[in-house]
């Protein structure tokens, strides 16, 4: 399954009208939040097609094309399952602070001919040029950002293969002076894009200039992505295995703030998973316990520990052999990975 996404070319009526689905499927999302949580304390619970049978017949009335309608429903009994099975948090509200952004279109959709493609409840919406992978539109979603509406199309095609330019091993620990820092000596430099943008979202915060704020955001966050996909596509390149350090960087952050946040790192991650697929790059998350302390040439546990020495960025082990903190780590992650590597090698042989 490959996602598109078309920033679309809407009308007067065209965006008046997604602006009233917005409103109106906020009261629906709001109302099936309320009903699935005061329906569970009296222990009635609903299968999917159950609850969204609730609503049968609405759809005229809302003005709203009734698979839309189905959708939402769905959406709002999906996250309350995945809170009761304690793997997601509550759903909440929606409201003015917390807005529903998203239009589901669940059914298929037809593929599009030359810059229009036809929506149930929409008919035929125009999109800017670009080029669209072959393939069966499964379903779809009108998102709208501070810089416009898209339309994310999921198509039923096979992603390209990922031509290899190397066949190497590597080891990355991710870091916050440096983006991430390679078993090979390399460090990826941290582009900053957080620190380059706050001054001017701060302005705009003081000013009350809400959209301006939210496209200064959102410009940001498409920055780091487009970062963080050059750099996952060149590491799947070059490499036939990557160990990766799986920090728990949630819990970092708390700490330490948006400089870690900033970085991305998680995002980094499931970019390798998914292109390591396509790569044919074997990828690995390595517990990251001890890795700075131990010594990558003798095994010791004699590096900087603790919050207090942070800033101690090399160090001698008593063997004799001199480390810089993150290449080491680097290091000690790409030995775990190659060892997770060959136990699973073996269990499958």
């Amino acid at each position: 399954m490959i996602q598109s996404q078309l920033k679309l070319r809407l009308n007067g009526d065209q965006e008046k009208r997604l602006v009233r689905w917005l409103r109106n499927l906020t009261g629906v999302w709001n109302w099936a939040i309320k009903k699935i949580e005061n329906d569970a304390h009296d222990g009635i619970y609903y299968s999917p097609n159950d609850f969204q049978n609730l609503l049968a017949g609405h759809s005229k009335k809302l003005e709203i094309p009734s698979h839309t309608l189905h959708g939402i429903l769905a959406q709002a009994h999906l996250a309350w399952s995945r809170c009761f099975k304690k793997t997601a948090k509550k759903p909440h509200l929606k409201g003015a602070r917390n807005k529903l952004s998203s239009i589901p279109f669940p059914d298929p959709i037809k593929s599009a001919i030359g810059c229009h493609i036809n929506l149930p409840g929409m008919g035929k919406i125009r999109f800017h040029k670009q080029s669209i992978p072959d393939g069966a539109i499964k379903c779809g979603r009108i998102v709208k950002r501070a810089s416009g509406w898209y339309l994310c199309i999921f198509i039923a095609a096979d992603r390209e293969k990922i031509v290899r330019t190397g066949d190497g091993v590597v080891g990355i620990d991710p870091g916050f002076n440096n983006l991430i820092a390679l078993s090979t000596g390399e460090k990826v430099p941290h582009p900053r894009e957080a620190e380059k943008t706050e001054q001017r979202i701060a302005q705009a915060q003081r000013g009350h200039d809400k959209h301006l704020t939210a496209r200064l955001q959102e410009r940001r966050a498409n920055q780091v992505k487009d970062r963080n996909h050059k750099l996952s596509l060149r590491l799947v390149k070059e490499n036939k295995l990557i160990a990766f350090s799986g920090d728990h960087h949630k819990g970092v952050a708390k700490r330490f703030g948006k400089s870690v946040s900033s970085s991305a790192h998680y995002q980094l991650r499931q970019m390798l998973k998914y292109k390591s697929r396509s790569g044919g790059t074997v990828y690995i998350e390595v517990d990251p316990r001890y890795s700075t302390q131990t010594c990558s040439d003798c095994g010791a546990r004699s590096g900087p520990t603790g919050l207090g020495e942070l800033s101690v960025r090399s160090w001698v082990c008593a063997c004799g052999a001199q480390h810089d903190r993150d290449r080491n780590a680097a290091i000690n992650t790409l030995k775990s990975g190659l060892g997770i590597s060959h136990e699973v090698h073996r269990a499958t042989a």
